[in-house]
């Protein structure tokens, strides 16, 4: 599989993990155009982090729920600074830990942890259907949170079950420092200049559509597209895309929603129905 995105130009807008995606596009041969939807920054006020970290290592929690692999990560910087890695990595591994999708199960098995769940669905709905089959009653829950989502409903439900849940944000999102980035990548797209468009997570289209919008170049954005094939990493993000009338073009074979198998799809796509490298 080699060089087969040889000479494609790919635009990604992931965040957490662009690096990584990014390196194995490139290792493919592909020329990536890189547009991160949002600054990723430590949480202001680490005091709620450390007293979160300090209440799982004094009485660890009977259950876990990671959901981003970037929330673990920043957890681990506090736990680091605070030098205390080997307790809380030993109390983490007593809980029963849940994983929204396969990114929290990378974070885990760098601590040498592996998840005992991963979530059949890696939505917070899926979290919520998965807990909900369980028998959560008098249990203490940690619950890592992530920004710009209302997490009150996944609260509720886990409480409904019985469960009291400590839930923690260890990041923000800084979306103001991505917009000129944003509309460069609009520019890139409207002017041919982008062979595809790779989508591993829903609030990617939804910021890229908002930002088109807040700069009145939504129809722009909307044309663009039309003509440039849309790569999505599964079922979440193609029901975002098909939520503001968008089509997936390109979609892992085999329900595998993971990067090298959307990396895969591409190269099998675009070799067979684009020619390289568009200039406009």
């Amino acid at each position: 599989m080699a060089d087969r995105l040889n000479g494609y130009r790919i635009l990604i807008l992931e965040t957490r993990e662009e690096a990584q995606f990014s390196r194995l596009l490139v290792q493919q041969g592909a020329d990536v155009l890189q547009c991160p939807m949002f600054t990723i920054h430590d949480a202001p006020d680490p005091g709620p982090i450390e007293a979160w970290i300090g209440r799982a290592i004094a009485r660890p929690f009977d259950d876990l729920v990671l959901t981003t692999g970037e929330g673990l990560r920043r957890i681990m910087k506090v736990v680091r600074r605070l030098g205390v890695e080997p307790a809380f990595v030993a109390a983490i591994g007593a809980s029963r830990k849940f994983a929204r999708g396969p990114k929290p199960g990378r974070a885990l098995r760098e601590l040498g942890l592996e998840p005992d769940i991963v979530t059949e669905k890696p939505t917070s709905e899926g979290i919520a259907e998965m807990l909900a089959r369980l028998d959560l009653k008098g249990h203490r829950l940690g619950l890592q949170l992530y920004p710009e989502k209302d997490h009150s409903v996944l609260i509720t439900a886990i409480e409904a079950g019985g469960a009291t849940v400590e839930p923690v944000l260890p990041y923000v999102y800084d979306a103001q420092a991505a917009e000129a980035n944003i509309l460069s990548a609009i520019d890139e797209l409207a002017r041919g200049r982008v062979d595809a468009i790779a989508l591993t997570s829903s609030g990617q289209v939804r910021r890229l559509i908002d930002a088109a919008e807040a700069h009145g170049r939504g129809e722009e954005l909307r044309r663009a597209l039309a003509s440039t094939p849309i790569a999505s990493v599964g079922p979440v993000v193609s029901d975002e895309l098909r939520a503001h009338g968008l089509p997936t073009d390109i979609y892992p074979a085999h329900d595998a929603f993971f990067m090298k198998p959307l990396i895969s799809a591409m190269s099998i796509a675009l070799a067979k129905n684009i020619p390289r490298l568009r200039t406009g």
